[in-house]
């Protein structure tokens, strides 16, 4: 009993040629042409078959009007009949004649038309060839590499630049994964390089005592806790660029006031006065997010100042956005090294290098958190040194109604434009070291 196969989606008979998008063009042009050609040639034959003259018919429409008397006409009848059916005979002969040449000519031009149609479409597709090609062989290792096609502004012309545009992207943010890794295990080596070393030497010791013990532990405690807080720094990072899928109702007034209450004795240890002008200012996020943005901030402007300096934050509605502005007094900062700060890990000047209070991650966290909420970031060094940040939130659909205003404007305008990854990049933030 015979038993059918079907041939799997995607598959080919062998045999067949594989149905490329040249092939179906080529067949999509020659089909094009036939059919053409067929409406042509029937409407030619048409035109002539109803034209074609009939030669002697109108001599013998009326046959007694001829000289002579009957047998003349007779003969004449005769003579115009044979005359006529001679000229009906080679008329059909001449249509048919036209037929067969037409049809061959046709077929002719057909097939000539397919290998222009093939042609054609090759030359036409020669720049998705390249494409393809190049998907295939660049790989994470030549991310650099790019098709730069040539030729007309044409819709291939704008593929390939959009695939040049992606593979940009790529290289960017392969080199950054890259950089964030490397940094990441750099600064995860040295706390548990250090909680390594103190149990090693409180191992080594034969006659240890209580106390050294305590000390030794308490120690490990100390870089344990730098583990945890440089984790959870790293993960709030992961989780904000992430995006948010849910948004609630986030009242930056009244998390902002927490915070200051929560750095109230922060502050008065490195005596920094805290100066607060908070009005309403209701937005729509994630609410431990936001809270996160706001501690960050106020950490940041605390811990990168001067003794008796200040910090002054003020919150409120501007032009439908609900706006929230850190500015702190401190050291002067070059207003070219400001982009950087907002990587992860960067921080400025020998000095605050070896600074370990932070982490180098909270400014790079208060971007991305800024960015999972769609709000612009902008900020600029204050001319006596220190920096103001603003962060404006959209508009929520209570006061979407009202006139936007322009991000980055107000105390926090920056003083020259940066972007990334489609958030405004602060331009001359002062303070040396990202809050964590």
């Amino acid at each position: 009993m015979a038993v059918s196969q079907r041939v799997p989606a995607g598959r080919v008979r062998a045999g067949w040629p594989r149905r490329t998008v040249r092939l179906r063009l080529t067949l999509l042009y020659g089909g094009l042409f036939l059919l053409s050609g067929i409406a042509l040639l029937a409407l030619t034959y048409v035109l002539v078959a109803t034209n074609f003259p009939l030669i002697g018919q109108s001599h013998h429409a009326n046959p007694g009007a001829g000289p002579g008397g009957p047998g003349a006409m007779s003969g004449q009848v005769s003579a115009g009949l044979a005359a006529q059916a001679q000229v009906i005979k080679q008329r059909a002969a001449a249509l048919r004649s036209l037929q067969i040449y037409s049809g061959i000519a046709l077929a002719a031009m057909t097939v000539l038309s397919i290998g222009l149609g093939w042609l054609v479409a090759g030359r036409v597709l020669r720049p998705l060839r390249t494409i393809t090609t190049a998907a295939r062989r660049i790989s994470a290792s030549n991310l650099h590499e790019r098709l730069a096609l040539a030729g007309p502004d044409d819709e291939l012309k704008e593929l390939g630049d959009t695939f040049d545009g992606l593979l940009g992207r790529l290289e960017d943010a392969f080199d950054a994964q890259r950089q964030f890794v490397a940094n990441a295990s750099h600064e995860l080596r040295t706390p548990l390089a250090r909680q390594r070393t103190l149990i090693e030497v409180a191992l080594a010791d034969r006659e240890p005592t209580i106390a050294s013990l305590q000390l030794a532990c308490e120690r490990a405690l100390v870089a344990s806790a730098q583990q945890e807080q440089l984790i959870d720094a790293l993960l709030t990072l992961a989780r904000s660029q992430r995006g948010l899928s849910q948004r609630g109702p986030v009242d930056l007034a009244a998390i902002t006031s927490k915070v200051l209450r929560a750095r109230q004795a922060e502050a008065q240890q490195r005596e920094i006065a805290l100066r607060a002008s908070l009005g309403p200012a209701p937005a729509l996020g994630d609410e431990r997010l936001a809270e996160r943005l706001v501690s960050n901030l106020v950490s940041n402007a605390i811990g990168h100042n001067v003794p008796g300096g200040w910090v002054e934050v003020t919150s409120g509605m501007r032009g439908g956005r609900a706006v929230l502005s850190v500015a702190n007094s401190g050291p002067l900062i070059p207003a070219e090294e400001v982009d950087r700060l907002f990587e992860p890990f960067q921080r400025l000047g020998a000095s605050r290098t070896s600074h370990r209070e932070g982490l180098g991650l909270g400014l790079s966290i208060v971007w991305a958190i800024a960015k999972a909420h769609d709000a612009a970031l902008a900020a600029r060094p204050l001319a006596d040194g220190g920096l103001a940040i603003e962060v404006s939130f959209p508009a929520t659909p209570a006061t979407s109604a009202a006139p936007a205003g322009r991000p980055g404007t107000g105390a926090a305008q920056p003083a020259r434009a940066g972007h990334l990854d489609g958030v405004p990049r602060p331009a001359g933030v002062a303070g040396p070291d990202a809050g964590d």
